[in-house]
């Protein structure tokens, strides 16, 4: 493929809704088996098997974002089935540990307050975490339990939705790093059982929502059809919360290159440099200039 095909695309954001049952790395091959084999293609956000929901898969260019995506807001709806507790801490894991103690709603929504706003959370002990340089779950799946560390998460916020005699549902707002399983299991420990997520499902991710989420099979049978590439968000619609500084023809050649140019008025910080309707790169502003920090290769009607 030429620089200047690559230039043209395919580059942006397919939002898939996973199906339960499949990694999401299986979910990004059947995308790459659409897109052609040549195509760049990778995904913000690990999802459980088990899990569903929205799963932001970048094609071309946009994988350059993807680093960006990880770093984004997620909201998750997730089930919690008390009086046992498994080794996964999800429905997929064996049995460790039983309670006959049933928590009402209320005693649950008492708890809740301790697990919002910056916590310490102990990762689930099968977790992709690296310890000595392997990973937790292989480690775990050997009957070596991994030495792990609490880590410091943020949970914006976390409501109960429903409850029964068996578990509740909740709703959830956090950011990276942030384990639904280990929230689930440290949930019913503070409310006097045990238990683990029964199921699960993500939202949203940073501006990507359920909304913007197609099932996976519809879009792997549009093919390469003109209806996926409708399907294709824009690379810069992962960057939606950062400024947009708009360049003239000559200043998006000279960032392309490398090179510095003018920013009267802008803001100190990150900028999305568009020319037209193009995205030209992630710049920061200082000084009163725009320096290119990520320049991507695409081309349209500038």
């Amino acid at each position: 493929m030429t620089e200047s095909a690559a230039a043209r695309g395919p580059h942006g954001w397919l939002v898939v809704d996973k199906p339960g049952g499949i990694t999401s790395a299986a979910a990004v091959a059947r995308i790459k088996s659409v897109v052609g084999r040549g195509a760049k293609v990778g995904h913000a956000g690990t999802l459980d098997p088990m899990a569903t929901g929205v799963l932001p898969i970048a094609i071309g260019e946009a994988t350059k974002t993807v680093a960006f995506m990880m770093e984004a807001p997620k909201r998750y709806r997730f089930g919690v089935r008390w009086g046992e507790q498994r080794d996964t801490d999800d429905a997929e894991g064996a049995v460790i540990e039983t309670s006959d103690s049933r928590p009402g709603a209320a005693a649950v929504a008492s708890v809740l307050p301790a697990f919002i706003g910056r916590i310490k959370q102990m990762p689930p002990a099968y977790s992709a975490l690296k310890v000595g340089g392997e990973r937790a779950y292989a480690l775990a799946r050997q009957g070596r339990p991994p030495q792990l560390a609490p880590r410091t998460v943020d949970v914006e916020s976390l409501t109960l939705t429903e409850a029964d005699a068996d578990g509740a549902a909740f709703e959830v707002a956090c950011g990276k790093g942030t384990y639904v399983r280990a929230l689930a299991r440290d949930i019913a420990r503070a409310a006097g059982t045990v238990g683990h997520v029964s199921w699960l499902h993500r939202a949203a991710v940073g501006p990507f929502g359920e909304e913007d989420a197609k099932p996976l099979d519809k879009l792997v049978a549009l093919g390469h059809s003109p209806a996926l590439a409708e399907s294709l968000l824009p690379v810069e619609a992962a960057l939606a919360d950062i400024p947009a500084l708009p360049l003239t023809a000559r200043e998006a050649d000279r960032l392309r290159h490398g090179q510095p140019v003018p920013a009267p008025g802008a803001a100190p910080g990150r900028v999305r440099a568009m020319a037209g309707s193009c995205l030209v790169a992630l710049a920061e502003v200082g000084a009163g200039k725009a320096r290119p920090v990520r320049v991507f290769n695409i081309r349209d009607a500038e």
